[in-house]
């Protein structure tokens, strides 16, 4: 029940904070809505209620935003100079790496951090070895320690510290 309270007061101040009106429609909307995220998505916490407790993780996510926002601008320029350039310098493939992340709720920020980014997207994930499916735009290797270093680790090293 903690949890569900939890993600209801961060549902309804997410959408405050969005729709940034503070009028008895938009109040009401936010209460149903936060209501409706928290009971659907609070079975992913269930496994670990601890996770709201720990502060650090609150200062690690702060973290992981500008870093997605970086990385995803990065993939973005790459992106646009692969369309203008005349040659088209693609090089597609879908590569396996290895992660060392093993909650779901991790997992799921990894894969799809990576299919946010322009370049890349997960295709499957074995959560038993530890392997993701990435297609990724320009294949330099298929190494997967390589393409590990390349695609995940910035990720993983972050989303480690929030999630597990």
């Amino acid at each position: 029940m903690k949890t569900k309270i939890v993600l209801f007061m961060f549902g309804f101040l997410a959408w405050v904070l969005l729709s940034w009106s503070v009028d008895l429609e938009h109040i009401f909307i936010g209460i149903i809505a936060g209501a409706i995220v928290s009971f659907i998505s609070a079975g992913v916490f269930e496994g670990s209620p601890n996770i709201f407790r720990n502060m650090s993780r609150y200062f690690w996510f702060l973290y992981y935003i500008p870093l997605f926002m970086w990385e995803c601008l990065k993939a973005n320029i790459d992106g646009a100079y692969r369309v203008i350039h005349p040659d088209l310098p693609i090089n597609p493939g879908i590569v396996k790496v290895k992660t060392t992340l093993r909650s779901d709720t991790a997992l799921t920020f990894l894969a799809n951090s990576l299919t946010l980014k322009p370049g890349t997207m997960a295709v499957d994930i074995d959560k038993e070895g530890g392997i993701l499916y990435v297609h990724w735009v320009d294949v330099k290797t298929q190494d997967i320690q390589i393409a590990t270093e390349l695609i995940v680790q910035k990720f993983e090293r972050v989303l480690k510290r929030i999630f597990e």
